[in-house]
């Protein structure tokens, strides 16, 4: 089963209207990560990186002028991850700024079927939260300190060991599942195994002597009618 757990930063919030320019991407087998990625920056063919995403990713403007545009490296973004689920934080926003470039371009969108949000699946498994991908790696433990700003290729690098955690941590990993639907079924918090417990063959001597039992029933006739147990 392989996965590709994917991030992106863009000039901005509106995939309608901005643009992405740095894409990073880590590869899981059977969710081993393999130490295969994908890592490009993007020119954004003119659109400026606005200042509140300047201060996220610190990508400047200057630093994209020389950088390929988004048709040029379509191709090598589809070779890496064809055949694989796609995994993002959030992914609604990733997979948001996919389609509008690849609608530029004339490609069609993602299939919505390939897509796991990890986002989701933390959620399910820890509703309280907070569930950003600082705060899983601080959950499970997971060495975030070289995450000064953000940036695809870490962000992908951590969010892969945070996916692993959230549909069952290392140890599942070796089941080495080659079911494609599993994933998603981890991901719904699929139902544990039903155990079969038997009686036992001799019930166990009672542990409670008569002295125990006798200062239960003075504690009882003390407390009386105001018993929350004969409460109706």
């Amino acid at each position: 089963m392989r996965e590709i757990i994917f991030d992106t930063e863009t000039t901005g919030l509106d995939n309608r209207d901005d643009r992405i320019i740095e894409i990073g991407a880590v590869e899981l087998e059977n969710r081993f990560i393999t130490g295969r990625s994908f890592h490009v920056f993007v020119n954004p063919q003119g659109k400026q990186v606005h200042p509140d995403a300047l201060k996220v990713h610190g990508i400047t403007n200057e630093f994209l002028l020389d950088k390929p545009d988004f048709a040029k490296i379509i191709d090598d973004w589809l070779d890496f991850t064809r055949g694989a689920k796609l995994i993002a934080h959030n992914a609604k926003f990733d997979v948001g700024f996919f389609n509008a470039e690849f609608a530029r371009v004339g490609f069609p969108e993602i299939d919505p079927g390939r897509v796991i949000d990890s986002l989701v699946l933390a959620r399910r498994r820890h509703p309280m939260g907070p569930n950003s991908l600082d705060a899983l790696c601080k959950r499970y433990g997971i060495d975030n300190s070289k995450r000064e700003k953000h940036g695809a290729l870490l962000d992908s690098e951590l969010l892969a060991e945070v996916y692993i955690e959230l549909v069952g941590g290392k140890q599942a990993a070796l089941t080495l599942e080659s079911d494609d639907n599993s994933a998603q079924k981890q991901g719904d918090d699929a139902d544990l195994p039903e155990i079969e417990i038997s009686a036992r063959p001799r019930p166990l001597a009672p542990r409670l002597t008569s002295d125990d039992i006798k200062a239960h029933q003075a504690m009882v006739d003390v407390i009386g009618d105001k018993a929350i147990w004969l409460a109706k």
